[in-house]
């Protein structure tokens, strides 16, 4: 080989810059895959803060609910329920699921509690309202970026050259975050 190669020293150079891209492009698409990593993380703990605030929230919400008299016991139930869904989930699935449930129930209260002359007028509800409602677009807005960045992790693992990387790094796909007016199909 290294007659051959000293009588055509092209042929060498041709292939010493043939596994040099080919390693270039392996290295960048690694680097790719790290960075989306990266970005999946700090986009899902952006999602989670706002969870955590609207989950902060529902005590407040639960003692309002029970000065109210008139109130459904079993709506203040559910609410509870849906704290409890949420504080128990261990990964983003998880507290996707949970969260999707409490924007229900939240909804579901709101529309019960306009119908109970006290609780309409409690300026504490409708604060909790107002603060609940605007955690909510929070949620819709960083659960969007989530998404993005869930289908391209998702892409990018799942094609070529990531998909070389998949077994050997043990890179599984990732679920979108729900969204509540499409029934919890993301």
């Amino acid at each position: 080989m290294a007659a051959f190669l000293s009588i055509h020293p092209e042929i060498g150079v041709f292939l010493v810059l043939v596994v040099g891209i080919i390693g270039l492009s392996l290295i960048t698409v690694f680097n790719g895959i790290i960075s989306l990593r990266n970005q999946m993380d700090r986009a899902w703990s952006n999602v989670d803060v706002i969870l955590k605030q609207r989950f902060d929230e529902l005590p407040a919400l639960i003692r309002i609910l029970e000065s109210s008299t008139q109130f459904e016991r079993a709506m203040i139930g559910k609410v509870l329920e849906a704290r409890t869904r949420f504080g128990a989930a261990l990964n983003p699935e998880q507290k996707a699921r949970a969260s999707q449930d409490a924007s229900i129930v939240l909804r579901n209260v709101f529309s019960i509690g306009e119908a109970f002359p006290d609780l309409k007028s409690s300026e504490d509800f409708t604060h909790i309202q107002k603060r609940l409602s605007d955690l909510e677009i929070q949620i819709a807005d960083r659960s969007q970026v989530y998404n993005e960045t869930i289908t391209n992790w998702n892409t990018k693992i799942s094609t070529f050259p990531g998909i070389l990387f998949r077994s050997r790094m043990n890179l599984e796909e990732r679920s979108l975050f729900p969204s509540i007016d499409s029934g919890g199909k993301a």
